[in-house]
């Protein structure tokens, strides 16, 4: 029988420890907060300065979830998105305590991050702060920020190790 048998390297990766997870989750909220403070505290709600011809920084709110879903209803989504973030980080430290594959932990991490920092923005403001703004002839991204791009990265990665690293011959292990 073939068996595939990792190097050290591997075997070290495979281990990326919880510690190292949460001060990547940590990190992740840290800069998420800081950029979101500074935009919030320096700049006008509305204010947006063009980068380049498809790329403009902005001050804009979001008091939904992704791409503004729920933002108009009423004010219970504030308590119940604060309250789902919360939820799931207290679930992936859970998950992240326990031995996983490096993708699979540095994928929870991010996530951890960037719902951590959206929750925190929601529950204390009452919206997300968003400040990335692409855009290509008149059409616009929803506006976005480190949280987002946290989360988009940690749910990426977590589908690629699922769908295609976990079935490989090569990391599948019996």
């Amino acid at each position: 029988m073939n068996r595939f048998i990792p190097t050290p390297a591997a075997r070290w990766a495979q281990r990326f420890c919880p510690a190292s997870a949460y001060a990547l989750a940590a990190f992740v909220f840290a800069a998420d907060a800081a950029s979101k403070y500074g935009f919030h505290e320096n700049t006008a709600h509305g204010w947006s300065w063009p980068v380049t011809s498809f790329f403009n920084l902005v001050h804009a709110r979001n008091p939904g979830a992704a791409f503004s879903f729920l933002a108009g209803a009423g004010g219970w989504q504030r308590l119940f998105l604060t309250g789902l973030a919360l939820l799931v980080s207290a679930g992936l430290v859970w998950v992240l305590r326990k031995p996983l594959p490096m993708p699979e932990r540095l994928a929870y991490s991010l996530i951890l991050g960037g719902a951590l920092g959206n929750g925190v923005d929601r529950g204390m403001r009452g919206y997300v702060v968003d400040f990335l703004d692409f855009h290509w002839r008149g059409w616009h991204w929803p506006a976005f920020n480190a949280a987002d791009i946290a989360l988009f990265c940690g749910v990426g990665l977590l589908l690629v190790h699922t769908l295609v690293l976990a079935r490989s011959p090569e990391t599948s292990q019996p």
